[in-house]
């Protein structure tokens, strides 16, 4: 099934965000949903991903303490808690999905737009 993702926007540097994955058309059924992001003329980079079943979580280096992923298994969702934003947290937010546990992830969202002024 298809990732559709909501809560962009723009906010002031300090500002928070939530933004919300969900799996659409049926019950999501694989190991893990991840969150990346790719600002311009950069790579798409991961920056949070939740297991399905267990909820563990990883947070790259530059996220951690400020953001937080959590998953709603009732709903087929995954939110992610953006606190104290930066300039540098601008990008295209995307979620996608791990099927196998092999880090090779799918399903790619339409992406929303997260604008960081200073």
């Amino acid at each position: 099934g298809q990732l559709v993702e909501s809560g962009g926007g723009l906010v002031q540097a300090g500002g928070s965000l939530r933004l919300s994955c969900t799996a659409s058309g049926r019950t999501f059924s694989g190991y893990a949903i991840g969150w990346f992001r790719q600002a311009p003329g950069k790579e798409r980079k991961l920056v949070s991903s939740i297991t399905w079943l267990a909820g563990r979580t990883f947070y790259a280096d530059s996220v951690e303490g400020r953001f937080t992923i959590s998953r709603d298994t009732a709903n087929n969702s995954v939110y992610l808690e953006m606190n104290s934003l930066k300039p540098e947290d601008t990008a295209v937010y995307y979620c996608a999905a791990d099927y196998k546990g092999t880090a090779e992830f799918g399903s790619w969202g339409q992406g929303t737009q997260v604008t960081v002024t200073s």
